[in-house]
């Protein structure tokens, strides 16, 4: 499993599976299984789907050594003080019936729009997971959706940096000095969303000829893109066949100008939100 190294040297998986909520929980429990079984190791089961036991009984069912997988969690925006991140850790920790988190992000930040201390807000949140990274619970810290704004508060004052930057990220919106503010801080930056344009790419006969000559489906190319570009894209799915295709990206490269290609896109439906002023929109 390729892998890519935190600045604190621990390993994260180069491409992850996310849990998301299902109404048919033994659908959902054997998703994971799947998921596990054609060698997903990072594992990202979201708060806001509140679906930690099943998480719990997926990990079981495919008795699969918890230290060889990457877990991953977050915290939503309705938890941000020093208290709810340390109850929020606690109880996640115990309907996944772990001791610890391989990574743990902060959801979406607080924002001009949440009001003139909005920088004191996130400081403090990030305090209790810098507390709780030393004590182990966590073994590495992030932030998703933050801005240059938001890291650089974070950056400046904390003990700290965020290891992870988690973001919206696929052809259409590569968030370029994003990136590489993440970069040259050592923050790693992961990819939610990275199929979001898959409908509308399918039609371009560029697309059709891409699909012929590496013999991939557009998911596995959208990801490999996401693989080139130097992000952690992030999958999801109930169905079978899609999971092991998601997974089945690690044999191929995109050549310089179908990269190219993908990289300067662009399509008025897709496009770079603010998130200086504003929440930032509702994205994993």
């Amino acid at each position: 499993m390729d892998t890519v190294t935190l600045y604190n040297g621990k390993k994260m998986p180069a491409i992850g599976f996310e849990i998301c909520k299902n109404s048919n929980e033994e659908k959902a429990v054997q998703s994971i299984v799947k998921a596990i079984e054609v060698g997903f190791r990072h594992l990202d089961s979201s708060a806001g789907f509140q679906n930690g036991e099943l998480v719990s009984r997926g990990l079981k069912k495919s008795g699969f050594p918890r230290e060889e997988l990457f877990l991953t969690s977050n915290l939503m925006i309705d938890g941000h003080s020093y208290m709810d991140v340390k109850r929020n850790v606690e109880e996640i920790l115990k309907k996944l019936e772990t001791d610890y988190l391989d990574l743990y992000l902060i959801h979406w930040p607080f924002d001009k729009g949440n009001g003139e201390d909005w920088d004191k807000k996130n400081l403090e949140t990030w305090r209790a997971m810098e507390d709780l990274y030393e004590e182990g619970k966590l073994q590495a810290i992030g932030v998703s959706n933050f801005s240059i704004n938001h890291l650089e508060n974070i950056v400046e004052h904390a003990k700290i940096k965020p290891m992870v930057n988690r973001l919206q990220i696929h052809p259409g919106v590569t968030q370029n000095k994003l990136r590489e503010y993440c970069k040259k801080y050592d923050i790693i930056v992961q990819a939610c969303s990275p199929l979001n344009p898959l409908n509308v790419l399918r039609k371009e006969d560029r697309i059709r000829g891409m699909l012929e000559k590496y013999d991939k489906s557009l998911a596995q190319v959208l990801l490999r893109f996401g693989m080139d570009l130097d992000v952690v894209p992030l999958t999801k799915s109930a169905h079978t066949y899609r999971i092991e295709e998601n997974f089945n990206v690690f044999d191929f490269k995109l050549d310089k100008e179908d990269y190219d290609y993908l990289f300067e896109w662009r399509h008025p439906d897709f496009i770079e939100s603010d998130n200086q002023n504003g929440r930032p929109p509702q994205i994993n």
